[in-house]
């Protein structure tokens, strides 16, 4: 799927990022390099949803930014994945953004945590 046809769907990098690699697992699951992909992608999605669980704060606002930390550095990792185990220039380009916009996002929800005097 292109940036043109994600943007046309209006999928957001990171929900392009999961369905990706859904799509990844099912299409190459197996076959040599991309069955690496797939299991990778597997590996990524298993941390993510192991590190999400968190006991509520009571202020949905530091839930919010606890509970989206590991849920943007699992888009991290997926588009990581996808620089290493894939070909298409604009995906590599799409997986770069993701990086930059999500790596971004996690130090704001940090930064405003350590304001807020809480931990991750």
């Amino acid at each position: 799927m292109t940036a043109s046809i994600r943007r046309g769907l209006g999928l957001s990098p990171i929900l392009f990022a999961v369905a990706f690699g859904a799509y990844a697992q099912d299409d190459h699951a197996g076959h040599g390099a991309g069955g690496d992909a797939a299991a990778a992608y597997q590996s990524v999605v298993e941390k993510m949803h192991a590190d999400m669980p968190m006991e509520s704060s009571g202020d949905a606002d530091v839930d919010f930014a606890r509970g989206m930390i590991p849920h943007h550095q699992g888009a991290i990792d997926m588009a990581r994945v996808a620089l290493e185990h894939g070909d298409d220039p604009e995906i590599r380009k799409l997986a770069e953004e993701v990086i930059a916009a999500q790596e971004a996002e996690i130090q704001t929800m940090r930064d405003w945590l350590k304001k807020q005097g809480q931990a991750e």
